[in-house]
């Protein structure tokens, strides 16, 4: 089945080149140029992802993307986001409303292509799984089958990105996880993105386990791994 994607941006000629590109690698497409328009053709259009750009007059993608979140409609469809800011401060913000991914501009109709491809089948990968009973690991319990998660028994919004993320750290609970390994189990090998990413992902998770935050440490140099709160921290560790 052609999956659909919806573009939202309100730059025409940029919108319409991602539409005739994205229409010749097989997608079906629809472009609006303005939040609002982009909030009702998420709910009419049904998109399998969204292109959502940052800086937009009267909404930004930001607040877009905070909205479809908060939309059980439109939840788990995946989000990019394209900005000319390439910040780390800007990359979080797209990351913590909602998005999946972020992709800076100038950039080319094959990267963007590949990061659709790649949001693409790990979104598949949150919803064709195996029937389970989850995963546990003190305070915190993900659900690959209904792609919910769980802290202290409150709900935690997370991006599909997020997810496979957290479930990677949850599988090897108490080892180090190097980034490239992150890459690898939760983004799908052969995706390019750079280690920095994982990082900006990282940070948006913390950021959403609030005080449980030290639940994932880093490991200078290394990488990341998922501990229990009242463990000490160990050498090279923060």
């Amino acid at each position: 089945m052609t999956k659909r994607i919806l573009i939202v941006d309100d730059e025409v000629d940029l919108s319409e080149l991602l539409s005739y590109n994205l229409s010749r690698a097989g997608y079906t497409t629809r472009v609006v140029h303005d939040g609002r328009n982009g909030l009702e053709a998420a709910r009419s259009f049904e998109p399998d992802l969204i292109v959502l750009d940052v800086m937009m007059p009267e909404m930004s993608g930001f607040e877009v993307a905070n909205r479809l979140r908060r939309d059980a409609a439109t939840r788990q469809t995946p989000i990019i986001m394209l900005t000319a800011k390439s910040g780390e401060t800007d990359e979080l913000s797209g990351l913590s409303s909602g998005a999946d991914d972020y992709v800076t501009k100038p950039f080319s109709m094959r990267v963007l292509e590949a990061r659709i491809e790649a949001v693409l089948r790990r979104s598949a990968r949150a919803i064709e799984v195996e029937p389970s009973e989850g995963q546990q690991f003190g305070p915190l319990s993900l659900n690959p089958e209904t792609h919910e998660a769980m802290l202290d028994g409150t709900p935690l919004k997370l991006t599909v990105t997020e997810f496979r993320l957290l479930e990677s750290l949850i599988g090897s609970a108490g080892k180090v996880m190097s980034r490239k390994s992150l890459i690898n189990d939760a983004l799908g090998p052969g995706v390019t993105v750079t280690e920095r990413t994982i990082d900006v992902h990282v940070t948006s998770i913390r950021k959403k386990l609030g005080p449980r935050a030290d639940l994932i440490r880093t490991v200078r140099g290394v990488g990341y791994r998922l501990v229990r709160s009242e463990m000490s921290t160990a050498v090279g560790e923060a």
